[in-house]
């Protein structure tokens, strides 16, 4: 499966940069220590796929905690290893394979419950002085990752084209809107009359 196509290269992430108000450090975002505990946290409250682990990290800390595939997936296959996790039986039909405690993993969670703080919680509180306004872009940059990473999984070729042309006229459209900064929104300045 292309994991890699919602996650160009660039320091960045996801939409280029790495710079401005809102950027986040790179840095430990989703240490492995931390994917274990938020798996573990989550699949406590109810049975979740990867992709929906990978998802709720994102919106709970509103984009500051992005586990990735590659680190959720590994891990989800090293914990049932160990006997803390495992594949429910009964998942519905087109649902992508949720995972659940075993009454091992119950009781390992209730008796290091002391030990485990929420990954989502500790992101969400290191940035909690970013300015309003660039928290809520930067938390619909991470849904939209999200949802491209949907597509990519489940959409037919026509769908993923049509998204692709879309993700490309947003990101001209975002140009546009730098290039009003830059030059006023006068004679000469603004989109150019599109």
């Amino acid at each position: 499966m292309p994991w890699g196509m919602p996650h160009p290269p660039g320091p960045g992430g996801p939409f280029g940069g790495g710079h401005g108000p809102w950027h986040r450090p790179r840095g430990p975002r989703a240490r492995r220590g931390d994917v274990r505990t938020g798996i573990l946290l989550l699949l406590a409250e109810e049975p979740r796929s990867g992709y929906e682990i990978i998802r709720e990290g994102r919106e709970r800390s509103h984009g500051a905690w992005r586990p990735s595939p590659g680190s959720v997936y590994p891990m989800l296959q090293q914990l049932e290893d160990e006997g803390l996790v495992h594949p429910v039986e009964t998942a519905r039909e087109g649902r992508r394979r949720p995972f659940e405690l075993t009454e091992e993993g119950r009781r390992y969670v209730e008796e290091h419950a002391d030990e485990m703080t929420p990954p989502w919680e500790a992101a969400a509180e290191q940035y909690a002085d970013t300015p309003e306004e660039y928290a809520e872009l930067g938390n619909l940059a991470s849904q939209l990752t999200a949802t491209v990473l949907q597509v990519v999984q489940s959409g037919t070729p026509d769908q993923v084209e049509r998204a692709t042309r879309l993700l490309a006229e947003t990101r001209r459209g975002l140009y546009r809107i730098l290039a009003e900064d830059d030059t006023g929104t006068g004679p000469g300045g603004g989109d150019g009359g599109d």
